[in-house]
């Protein structure tokens, strides 16, 4: 835990950007240790975004008696700069070392995850195994609704290109975001970053038949970011006989934060409640 803290710390210092860098405690990784249980939940932010994001959905967890690690996924909590560097790869090594750090205080980890933090939440279940008691999974974003998501490929490789000519003017490294939490979230988005999470969510989507673990899905129905169908989608795909999708009435894509967690938390709870925790 102490490393991964020295890590945002060293991170924060190199890419921070005056007007965009937010205050360092929303991006710093936290661990809200319930010593009396053996249950965890491994929770995982969105792309822009940053630990603070799901800062809500930790403590409405850790008041239900389990133990929470929020990683800081690579690239987030400092600059847009920082995340254009970074693969989805990259994420999902901040995801296992965040395992891991759970791991030494709990035995029975669910992984769960917010839009591409939620991609990322699949990934961990069905790359492990027997690692995880169950899987949730809200606003994962299997198809975008954005125009300039449709060309991510084509434009990211323009830009390699001109940067591999050595010519930056005609470059066009990020698109504007409109995030839900700028207080959290980027201003803008690598085009490179969408092009990762697509990546992410295909390599995610050809192995869903072989998740066979408890699953919750959780969708809003007007997500203007996300396809609303890429929620059922996902749990069409899934081949576990213990899975459930939850369709909620919204009409933003951030739905862990705010007075729409009254509709979407209790889903989780009742879900978490079912679980034959040992």
């Amino acid at each position: 835990m102490q490393q991964e803290s020295l890590l945002f710390e060293r991170d924060y210092k190199k890419y921070f950007l005056k007007g965009e860098t937010k205050p360092s405690h929303i991006g710093e990784p936290y661990l809200l240790h319930h010593p009396e249980t053996n249950r965890g939940v491994l929770l995982i932010h969105g792309l822009m975004a940053a630990p603070e994001e799901v800062r809500e959905w930790a403590d409405f967890l850790y008041s239900q008696g389990y133990t929470v690690y929020a990683p800081r996924l690579a690239g987030h909590g400092t600059s847009a700069l920082d995340l254009a560097e970074q693969s989805f790869y990259d994420w999902v090594d901040s995801v296992n070392r965040g395992h891991n750090i759970l791991k030494t205080c709990c035995g029975q980890i669910v992984v769960a995850g917010f839009s591409t933090g939620a991609g990322l939440a699949l990934h961990q279940a069905v790359t492990k195994p027997g690692a995880f008691k169950a899987v949730i999974s809200i606003s994962a974003p299997l198809k975008f609704k954005s125009f300039s998501s449709r060309f991510a490929e084509q434009l990211d490789r323009w830009n390699l290109f001109l940067s591999a000519m050595g010519i930056k003017r005609l470059r066009m490294d990020f698109v504007l975001n409109h995030p839900d939490n700028p207080h959290i979230n980027y201003g803008r988005c690598p085009v490179r970053s969408i092009v990762q999470v697509k990546a992410l969510m295909k390599k995610v989507y050809a192995v869903l038949p072989s998740l066979l673990i408890p699953v919750l899905i959780i969708q809003a129905d007007n997500d203007p970011k996300v396809e609303a169908k890429s929620g059922r989608k996902i749990y069409d795909c899934i081949s576990s006989p213990d899975k459930i999708y939850r369709e909620v009435h919204f009409h933003l894509h951030g739905i862990v934060r705010g007075e729409i967690t009254c509709d979407v938390f209790p889903e989780v709870a009742d879900f978490l409640n079912r679980l034959a925790w040992r």
